[in-house]
């Protein structure tokens, strides 16, 4: 199946009709692109599991096309979860919530919760009401790459992980660029369980003040949290300036047409040891997640052993740029 256009009405149809009938689709949010399968199926969500190499018993986020939708999964909505909603959806925010029984099993990893989410982008969107026009009421979709590797934020990006026979909806690239935050409604306290582009306090300002508690040995498993995850082939190792500086400076030039022994991705150093494949970290934190996983992607590219990042800032604004780095380089 060639590259479906994801703003062409007639496509998306298309491929509503395609997660309808159980089989995978790929498609955009604004925060990465999904590898989709209809969440009350749990033959179809298997094939995600397969497909990525995934185990089953980590759970999936499920895409709704709105508040009501995501009620059909959920054995109860708890106020934080409404409220949350009201201020971030559609948006880059998952909540998790109890999950009503027989619903989405496979999607949920066998746990008695379900993370849900209304993503913002205008194809994603339009697939998810489409697709619920034809009895599909949410769409199970991790990030549409290989278990635990650098997350797509293209529709190449997908392409280059699976087989030509998956469906690819192309909506461009994805505006925010890493995954959203997670947040469980499940207990007394909403409990951040991944931070994203949302700060920790404008969630927290949405609860009506209320503080996020530390995530526990209690909280669900959820997308995305394992110690070791977006990694790419090359290790990654994140340290500050002065030690990236330090270490850089015991680096000779390379030689014409061999391989650079390290590649670089930083904030504030400038010019750098001929022959170092490097790129400059955007200066703020929005640009510097819309570039993330892309500048991983590439520099992975250039067949270094090793990828040098200068660790992000410690204000909170970068909290799920820092998340994804730390995770990457625990895959070392």
């Amino acid at each position: 199946m060639p590259l479906l256009d994801g703003h062409d009405d007639a496509a998306r149809q298309r491929a509503a009709a395609h997660l309808a009938a159980g089989e995978l689709v790929a498609f955009p949010t604004e925060t990465v692109y999904g590898l989709g399968a209809r969440a009350d199926d749990d033959a179809a969500v298997a094939k995600i599991f397969a497909a990525k190499g995934r185990p089953a018993d980590h759970p999936l986020i499920v895409h709704v096309p709105d508040v009501a939708a995501a009620r059909q999964f959920a054995a109860r909505w708890p106020e934080r979860a409404q409220r949350l909603a009201e201020a971030f959806w559609p948006g880059p925010l998952t909540v998790i919530v109890p999950r009503a029984p027989g619903r989405a099993d496979a999607a949920a990893g066998g746990q008695d919760s379900i993370g849900l989410r209304c993503p913002a982008h205008p194809v994603a969107h339009a697939l998810l009401q489409q697709a619920a026009a034809l009895g599909v009421p949410g769409v199970a979709g991790p990030s549409a790459n290989r278990f635990g590797r650098v997350s797509p934020t293209t529709a190449a990006h997908v392409q280059g992980e699976f087989p030509p026979e998956l469906w690819v909806l192309d909506g461009g690239a994805c505006p925010v660029g890493i995954e959203s935050a997670i947040v469980d409604c499940t207990r007394d306290r909403a409990v951040l369980l991944r931070p994203g582009t949302l700060t920790r306090e404008r969630i927290e300002a949405a609860l009506g003040g209320e503080p996020l508690a530390a995530r526990d040995r209690d909280a669900p498993r959820a997308a995305g949290t394992l110690e070791a995850h977006y990694a790419p082939r090359a290790k990654v190792r994140l340290m500050d300036a002065g030690a990236l500086r330090a270490a850089l400076s015991v680096l000779g030039p390379v030689a014409t047409g061999g391989t650079a022994p390290v590649a670089v991705y930083s904030r504030t150093l400038g010019a750098l040891p001929a022959g170092i494949p490097a790129r400059q970290m955007p200066p703020d934190a929005e640009s510097a997640a819309r570039a993330l996983f892309g500048t991983l992607r590439e520099l992975d590219a250039c067949g270094t052993p090793l990828i040098w990042i200068e660790t992000p800032p410690p204000d909170t604004a970068w909290d799920g740029v820092r998340d994804r780095l730390q995770r990457a380089a625990a895959a070392a």
